[in-house]
C-alpha cells in the first residue's frame, strides 16, 4: 500500500492506543492523545507509571489493553519503539503509526516481518487529523 492508503486504512477505525502518552501538554505524546479525542475516537494512553492522562485511565502496557484497538500510535525513542513493535505483534495489533522521531530501521523491518501495516518516516497524525491546540 502507498502511504496515503496506509493512512486512510489507519484512520478508518474507532479505537486506538497511544504508546508514549504524556501528561505534559507540550509533548507530542500528549498532543497525539488529544488529537484522537478531538476526532471523537476512543483512545487508551499507554504508560507504565501514570495512572491517568487527560482524565483517561492508562494501561501500563499493550498486553493490558481491555479491548482490540484498530491502531497504535507510537511516540517513543527508537529503542523503545522496537520493543513496542514486538508487543504489538503479541497483542494482535495490525496497524502502527510511528510518529516522526520514533521510527528506526529495525522497528520498521520487524513490523513488516510481523505483517503489521506501518506508517513511518514523515507523516504526522496531528497533520492528518487537523489537530488544534
Amino acid at each position: 500500500m502507498t502511504t496515503p492508503e496506509l493512512i486512510k486504512d489507519f484512520l478508518a477505525g474507532e479505537v486506538y492506543a497511544v504508546a508514549g502518552a504524556s501528561r505534559d501538554r507540550q509533548k507530542y505524546g500528549n498532543k497525539v492523545l488529544r488529537c484522537y479525542l478531538q476526532s471523537d475516537r476512543r483512545v487508551y494512553p499507554v504508560h507504565p507509571k501514570e495512572p491517568a492522562i487527560e482524565g483517561i485511565d492508562c494501561v501500563k502496557d499493550l498486553a493490558s489493553l481491555p479491548e482490540e484497538v484498530h491502531g497504535l500510535s507510537i511516540i517513543t525513542p527508537p529503542p523503545i519503539t522496537e520493543a513496542l513493535v514486538e508487543a504489538a505483534g503479541e497483542a494482535g495489533i495490525r496497524r502502527i503509526w510511528m510518529q516522526p522521531g520514533a521510527e528506526g530501521d529495525e522497528a520498521i523491518a520487524r513490523a513488516a516481518e510481523l505483517g503489521i501495516a506501518c506508517i513511518h518516516s514523515g507523516p504526522c497524525l496531528l497533520v492528518a487529523l487537523n489537530f488544534r491546540e
